[in-house]
């Protein structure tokens, strides 16, 4: 027999791993070449087949890739694939948004347009669409990862227009396998990880009929805070170089400690700081004078990374009923908590003028300022709560999976019927930082806490009373899936043998809010209450919704000649109008309608080719269509409290909103869902995907291959980018209003962001993935070189120029780099040890654009002073990290693994951003790696 090429051995191994979508069956791989052909399942397709076609760009990496790329968590494998943009982090978590979970995102398309499979099955999102949180599923479970970079809508149904990632858990393990990882920076244990995971089968199915595995496994990373790096000490007090000037990022804030004060009358207003003002001090840590008031440095106070902590449980059991059928069940628990923590709370409040704080600490400063205290009408602080702590939140998911099914064949019918019950339970914990505005009043009204002093551990105690430690919000989302489907050979065609793959699945997805009391405030679901979240997000509004959901598809391989295959598949889905409860206020009056939104159906269909014109080359082509259904949150959440905006001169130039102004501010912002029917309520988006590749082996020794993709969407939902509705307010004037802030307790000016089939989007890149093997004297030498090149990420809304996000950072804060690759090189002298060193690469971008307006950098004069604010336009630089590893199978049973992540200890590169969330300043957390040089160690032991 010949010896197998590698273009036949690498396309092999792709296909031979993959799982049926929905179907949870793990074929056993054919990789040598003396084994007979398998019918196996590819992820992207219906059909069993033998494994070596080739039409779909399916990435697929292995354990041993997994164990190479040093990761810890399913998050950061992800995040290290060339292919993944877009994509949330831990770091997000941090004033940023994420709300304790990490994601997955193809190509920069967006998080809720990939589908992610836990062994072939969809799992129950963290919010009402199908977003994933990655750090539900233990890494140590993982056998191997399959990537489909292509649209797959005709197969999966809605979500998978940038394509789908499908975990492949341990299958008919017998041993029992322990592992445990230790990983810490160079400078200190703070950001260090550590990783236990153990796991056991039971039986052979082969032999036994039977395998039975069950796993634990428990991770956990300490927190590193932004003071811990020379690069973000200085938080948002930064000096740097750009086209020969020096240059100070000044991003800081006016809300102080103690508090600053705004006194306004008829005709005039007065901000100033009345400690300041009456000892010519700002007493506080991380607090400075700019003329009269205190200015607080927050970007120095945050964590650069949250604590992280899992616990993950796993049971799988295949059964063979007979020759024919099996049984398998799978059962997968997790819990994990993020502890994020950002600045001490931020808070304007206004300042009774008749109290006794008022007069015994701003009416003193007032006089000296030369202001008639009697002239004043009333006074607003900006305080900084330093004694209730930095804001804490303890998000925590539970999440529960259990998959039951059949499988096997039944009269030359491969089958596969299975019911799939998961659910994912999201807590947001107040750990520190948010207070009850009831009783900080009453402290004020007392006297017993005074924000017009630096903060002492005498003011921290009397404060600690209204610090809340209590539960802010709890969500629950639960998806339950029937799922039948089946694959058959149909006809000889001139190829050989066509085969055609079908199924149908039914979905009821149900999501949940359920925010406390004090994140609800004052409304009519509790007219008599008060309180409100200091520093937190208090209008939230409960919502408990569903919706029910079928599709049926069918898939045709046709070998039209030999080496030339066609596939053809095309589906239908229908999702039912969402359904709303517990929509009632506390008289038993609907506050919704019970039923919201379009019922909505799509049909897609995709074609796709594979040709070898010789065995040394395989041509590959793919078009098809997508859609993505309106998440439930777009449809039924609440108009509620969103939060503030970023900072933006006041839209209002006349008018009764004009009291309202604050000058450059954070304003309000109210967001909700699109509940309407008809014409203006929302539709499903609509995409199209192409792809057009190739795999060349022009030697026993070499590899390469090149796939183009292109991915349109259009009748996206989106909202219009903040930035454009608080730059062009005469255009969208009917989006502001008042709203009373009830932690403020007064009118505020807020814009409304609701969803729309706005928005128009593009894609398009190059992806290749090319290896190098040979043996040599010294021994056996890899490489391999993966990577994408970004062509096109634009998208366009009404009223605005089409946004291009590549390589520059864009209006909605976010980066799509050019350029990431990654290239590691293997060495294994012997069959005791393996060398890797891996170049991870991101290409520079155009930085985010700063404006003299912006209030955020400042020139530095030549004496070292600052100057003036200034537009500042700049590069960021591009980012390269070396990781070394080298493994070692010291015995049969036991391996040691030692690496060094980022070996050059090259530090994030300077960003002057000073959106996107995080608090975070002076880089990008998001896109960096903030811990440094990192040594680990990995010992993995098999009984």
């Amino acid at each position: 027999m010949t010896k197998e090429k590698i273009l036949s051995r690498s396309v092999r191994m792709i296909f031979a791993s993959g799982v049926a979508a929905g179907m949870g069956f793990a074929a056993q791989p054919a990789f040598s070449q003396e084994a007979a052909p398998q019918r196996v399942e590819i992820t992207g397709s219906s059909i069993k087949r033998i494994a070596v076609e080739g039409a779909l760009p399916v990435q697929t990496l292995s354990k041993a890739q997994i164990e190479q790329s040093g990761a810890t968590t399913v998050a950061d494998l992800v995040a290290s694939l060339p292919s993944m943009q877009g994509f949330v982090t831990a770091s997000t978590s941090i004033n940023g948004g994420g709300g304790g979970v990490q994601t997955a995102s193809i190509h920069a398309i967006g998080t809720s347009y990939t589908l992610v499979l836990l062994n072939g099955h969809r799992i129950a999102p963290y919010s009402t669409g199908s977003a994933v949180n990655l750090a539900s599923i233990p890494l140590s479970a993982v056998e191997r990862v399959e990537i489909l970079t292509d649209g797959a809508s005709a197969l999966y149904g809605s979500d998978a227009i940038a394509g789908v990632v499908n975990f492949i858990l341990k299958k008919n393990q017998q041993d029992l396998n322990l592992e445990v990882t230790y990983s810490t920076p160079e400078t200190s244990a703070k950001g260090a990880t550590s990783n236990v995971a153990i796991s056991k089968g039971f039986g052979d199915l082969e032999k036994d009929g039977y395998n039975v595995l069950l796993a634990y496994s428990h991770d956990e990373q300490t927190e590193l805070d932004a003071s811990d790096r020379a690069f973000s000490a200085n938080g948002g007090v930064q000096k740097f170089m750009n086209n020969g000037q020096q240059y100070s990022l000044y991003q800081t804030s006016g809300n102080s400690i103690p508090a600053n004060v705004t006194v306004k009358g008829s005709g005039f207003s007065k901000s100033f700081n009345p400690a300041f003002v009456t000892t010519g001090a700002c007493p506080a840590p991380n607090t400075f004078n700019v003329g009269n008031s205190c200015r607080y440095n927050f970007a120095s106070t945050v964590e650069a990374l949250p604590q992280l902590k899992r616990d993950g449980f796993l049971g799988l059991l295949n059964y063979k009923i007979n020759d024919s059928t099996s049984f398998y069940a799978e059962a997968l628990y997790s819990k994990f908590t993020s502890t994020a923590r950002f600045a001490p709370p931020a808070q304007p409040l206004g300042v009774d003028i008749n109290s006794a704080l008022y007069q015994t600490y701003i009416v003193p400063a007032i006089v000296k300022l030369g202001v008639d205290p009697t002239k004043v009408t009333s006074s607003t602080m900006n305080l900084r709560l330093v004694d209730a702590g930095g804001r804490t939140d303890g998000w925590e998911t539970n999440a529960k999976h259990v998959v039951l099914g059949l499988e096997g064949n039944l009269k030359g019918v491969d089958y596969n019927l299975s019911y799939t019950h998961s659910e994912n339970k999201s807590v947001d914990n107040a750990v520190a930082g948010y207070t009850s505005g009831d009783k900080l009043a009453a402290l004020f009204a007392s006297g017993a806490y005074n924000p017009f002093i630096a903060p002492t551990a005498t003011t921290k105690a009397a404060l600690a009373p209204a610090v809340l430690h209590q539960v802010l919000d709890e969500t629950v989302s639960k998806l339950d899936v029937l799922s039948a489907r089946g694959s058959m050979e149909l006809f000889k065609a001139p190829g050989g043998i066509s085969q055609l793959g079908f199924g149908a699945d039914f979905s009821k997805q149900n999501y949940a809010d359920s925010p406390s009391a004090i994140a609800q405030g004052p409304n009519s679901l509790q007219p008599n209450w008060t309180d409100t979240n200091v520093g937190g997000g208090t209008g939230a509004l409960p919502f408990d919704t569903s919706r029910n959901s079928w599709g049926a598809f069918g898939e045709l391989l046709v070998p039209v000649i030999k080496n030339l295959d066609v596939t053809a598949a095309v589906r239908y889905d229908s999702y039912d109008a969402a359904k709303n409860s517990k929509n009632f206020d506390t008289a038993g009056n609907l506050i919704a309608p019970a039923t919201q939104g379009n019922k909505a159906s799509s049909s897609t269909y995709k074609l796709a080719v594979a040709y070898r014109p010789v065995d040394e080359v395989l041509l590959r082509g793919s078009y098809g269509t997508g859609f993505k259904a309106p998440s439930l949150s777009n449809i039924t959440s609440p108009l509620s409290n969103g939060g503030s905006s970023n900072f933006h001169p006041c839209p209002i130039t006349s008018g009764p909103l004009l009291p309202l102004c604050n000058g450059t501010a954070e304003y309000g912002l109210l967001t909700g869902g699109n509940p309407f029917t008809g014409d203006a309520g929302l539709k499903p988006e609509k995409s199209t995907q192409s792809t057009i590749g190739f795999r060349v082996e022009p030697t026993k020794s070499l590899s390469i291959g090149f796939d183009l993709w292109d991915v349109k969407l259009k009748d996206q939902i989106a909202t219009l980018p903040e930035s454009l509705v608080f730059d062009n307010p005469k255009t969208y004037a009917g989006l502001f209003s008042s709203y009373y802030d009830p932690i403020q307790k007064q009118n505020v000016l807020v814009a409304a962001l609701t969803p729309f089939n706005i928005a128009s989007s593009h894609y398009q890149g190059i992806d290749w993935d090319h290896t190098f093997t040979t043996a040599t004297s010294f021994g056996k030498v890899a490489l391999n070189w993966t990577g994408t090149y970004m062509l096109k990420a634009e998208q366009a809304v009404p009223g605005s120029d089409v946004e291009k996000s590549v390589g520059r950072f864009d209006a909605y804060n976010n980066v799509v780099f050019r350029v990431i690759s990654k290239l590691a090189a293997t060495w294994k002298p012997s069959a005791t040890y393996t060398h890797t060193l891996t170049a991870n690469y991101h290409s520079g971008y155009h930085d985010a654009p700063i404006t003299a307006d912006d209030g955020a950098v400042r020139k530095v004069n030549a004496d070292g002073t600052l100057g003036d604010y200034v537009d500042s336009v700049r590069d960021v630089k591009s980012y390269t990290v070396f990781d070394w590893q080298t493994k070692a199978r010291l015995t049969k049973s036991f391996t040691l693994t030692g690496g060094i992540k980022n070996l050059f200890n090259v530090d994030p590169p300077f960003s002057q951003r000073i959106n996107g969330g995080g608090n975070q300043l002076g880089y990008d957390g998001r896109y960096t790696d903030p811990l440094g040089r990192q040594f680990y160690l990995v010992g993995n032991y098999k009984f």
